[in-house]
């Protein structure tokens, strides 16, 4: 029989030296590294921001004080831009319907992706097939979307009055009638721009917790008391947001009347931007079209610091 063979202890292995700490003028340049990489990437925005929205911005307000015509050495006006666009008989036309379009925008484009987002919240089937269906329009040129329209409400052969014809209506002069050009310029901003809203308001919605529709529900409330009491004040603050920013946009309209009705009938859909756009390229006055940029300007400033205060102090109140 052979021995067995006596069990010998195994060397335990050596431990490793823990790796010396690298010296702090190392660490040092790495931090500065990763800091110069991230304001590169920061410069390049405030170049972008500078050249394109800053200088521009500064540039108007300089100009809208000068008498300037391209081509031509600039003049210092003074005040004579803002009182030549004030007596402008189409300045209050401008202002006047343009305001009008933001509270019908506000009437209509505010509540329509409201409602769409609940339905779409709802939905138990085909729900990527409707989202991507809603949000279509948006992908959509708003040049193009606006030709589209322009052929929909043409008074002849446009789908519109075709579909009334079929149905024994009768028709409308849609964005050639002064009655309803406005309105109809604010249905085709609503299906051009609402597609990005209903998403946000979805998002909104499915962020709510489910606990609080089903103590609704236990307390024996209806479908309108759950959105009243639930829904609205749960989406409260995407509400607050995305009113200040329609009536901003809204206040800027311009792609729909410069394509479909070119200002009229009878200035009935001129806008403070269309009106700028006359000054600068159909007048050659850009100490005109400055002056009045910079009236919406500070119009837009000061709606948009008091809505924020109000909405603040409102949020702070217990």
């Amino acid at each position: 029989m052979t021995k067995t063979a006596e069990r010998r202890p195994v060397p335990r292995a050596a431990a490793l030296p823990d790796p010396a700490p690298p010296p702090a003028g190392g660490r040092r340049r790495r931090r500065i590294a990763d800091q110069a990489r991230a304001y590169a990437f920061l410069l390049g925005a405030l170049v972008c921001f500078a050249l394109f929205s800053w200088y521009p911005a500064v540039r108007a307000v300089v100009i809208a004080f000068q008498k300037y015509t391209p081509g031509s050495k600039p003049q210092w006006a003074g005040t004579a831009n803002f009182t030549r666009v004030l007596h402008d008989p189409e300045f209050g036309a401008a202002w006047r319907n343009t305001l009008a379009f933001t509270l019908l925008a506000l009437l209509i484009g505010f509540a329509v992706p409201f409602l769409l987002a609940l339905v779409l919240n709802e939905l138990r089937h085909a729900k990527a097939f409707f989202r991507v269906a809603v949000y279509l329009p948006v992908m959509i040129p708003p040049v193009v979307s606006a030709l589209l329209w322009k052929w929909f409400y043409d008074p002849g052969a446009g789908l519109a009055n075709e579909a009334l014809r079929f149905l024994h209506l009768p028709t409308s002069n849609w964005s050639n009638g002064t009655d309803t050009a406005l309105v109809s310029l604010v249905v085709v901003a609503t299906w051009a721009n609402m597609g990005g809203t209903v998403l946000i308001y979805l998002a909104a919605l499915q962020s709510i917790p489910g606990e609080l529709y089903e103590a609704a529900e236990l307390d024996g409330a209806n479908l309108l008391q759950r959105i009243r009491h639930v829904t609205v004040p749960q989406t409260r603050f995407v509400f607050l947001m995305l009113m200040l920013l329609q009536i901003i946009a809204t206040m800027q309209v311009f792609t729909e009347p410069f394509v479909i009705t070119g200002g009229g009938p009878e200035n009935a859909t001129v806008t403070v931007l269309y009106l700028i756009y006359k000054y600068a390229f159909l007048y050659d006055d850009f100490g005109g079209a400055c002056a009045l940029s910079v009236m919406l300007l500070v119009l837009l400033g000061a709606f948009s610091a008091g809505y924020l205060r109000l909405t603040r102090s409102e949020g702070d109140t217990p």
